[in-house]
C-alpha cells in the first residue's frame, strides 16, 4: 500500500505540473481579459472541487445519521476540512481576477455572497467539531453539513437566477454559450489533478480522524473506569 500511495502522489504531482503547462503555456490566451483570464483554469477547478468535497461531506453526514459509523463520521470531517481549503482558493483567485477585469476586488453581487456563506457555514461546520463538548456533537455537525448544502447548488444557480457582476453562464449557459474547445483540456487537467490533490488530502486527514476518536474513546473509557472504582 505504501508503494501504492507514493505511485499515486508521484502521478498527482506530474498531472499538477502538466496541468500548470497546460493552463499557462497551452491554454490561448483570451482576446479581452489577457492573461489574467488564466486564472479560469484555477478558480473554477478549485470550485468544482470544493463542491463535490462538500457533496461528499454531505452524503457520509446522511450515513452517519442513519447508522451512526465512525468511518461516516471520520469521512464528513476530512471532507468538510479539504472542501473548505479548496473554498478558500475560490475566494482568494476570484478577487484577484476581478481587480483588473472589473476595477474591484470585491462586490456583494448573488454568486460572490452566497459562495462567501457557503465558507462560513463549513468554517463553522469545523469550530463546531473543535470546540463543542459533548456526546452529540457528531450528531449536530452532520445535521449542520445536511442544511449547509444547501448552498451548493444556490451558489451554482445564482447567475442563472440573478443578474450578477460575474457574465451569464459559459458553461451549459444555452445556445452561444460554451468554451472554444482549446480551453477544455487545461481546465479539465487542473480539475483532475485538484481532484487527485484533494483525495490525497481527504485520505490523510481520514486517517488522522480515526486515530482521534480512537484516541478519545480510550480517554473515556479510561475515565470511566476510574468513575467505577
Amino acid at each position: 500500500m505504501k508503494l501504492v500511495s507514493k505511485l499515486f502522489i508521484a502521478l498527482t504531482v506530474t498531472a499538477l505540473a502538466f496541468a500548470f503547462y497546460e493552463a499557462r503555456y497551452v491554454a490561448p490566451t483570451e482576446q479581452t481579459m489577457g492573461d489574467v483570464q488564466r486564472i479560469f483554469y484555477y478558480h473554477v477547478p478549485s470550485a468544482w472541487t470544493a463542491f463535490l468535497l462538500f457533496f461528499a461531506n454531505f452524503i457520509a453526514s446522511i450515513v452517519y445519521l442513519a447508522k451512526r459509523n465512525p468511518g461516516a463520521d471520520a469521512v464528513a470531517a476530512a471532507t468538510a476540512e479539504v472542501g473548505v481549503v479548496f473554498c478558500t482558493v475560490v475566494l482568494i483567485t476570484g478577487p484577484i481576477w476581478a481587480r483588473p477585469v472589473w476595477g474591484i476586488w470585491w462586490t456583494w453581487d448573488a454568486r460572490l455572497t452566497t459562495t462567501l456563506v457557503l465558507w462560513l457555514i463549513y468554517v463553522s461546520y469545523l469550530v463546531l467539531r473543535r470546540y463543542s463538548v459533548g456526546s452529540q456533537t457528531s450528531v449536530l455537525a452532520a445535521a449542520l453539513a445536511i442544511f449547509g448544502f444547501v448552498d451548493v447548488p444556490i451558489v451554482y444557480m445564482t447567475i442563472r437566477w440573478f443578474r450578477t457582476q460575474h457574465p451569464s453562464p459559459v458553461i451549459g449557459g444555452g445556445q452561444g454559450s460554451g468554451l472554444a474547445p482549446s480551453m477544455w483540456p487545461p481546465l479539465l487537467w487542473n480539475w483532475g489533478a485538484f481532484s487527485m490533490l484533494a483525495l490525497i488530502l481527504v485520505i490523510a486527514r481520514y486517517r488522522l480522524q480515526m486515530i482521534e476518536q480512537d484516541v478519545e474513546d480510550r480517554h473515556a473509557q479510561v475515565a470511566l473506569q476510574g468513575g467505577a472504582r
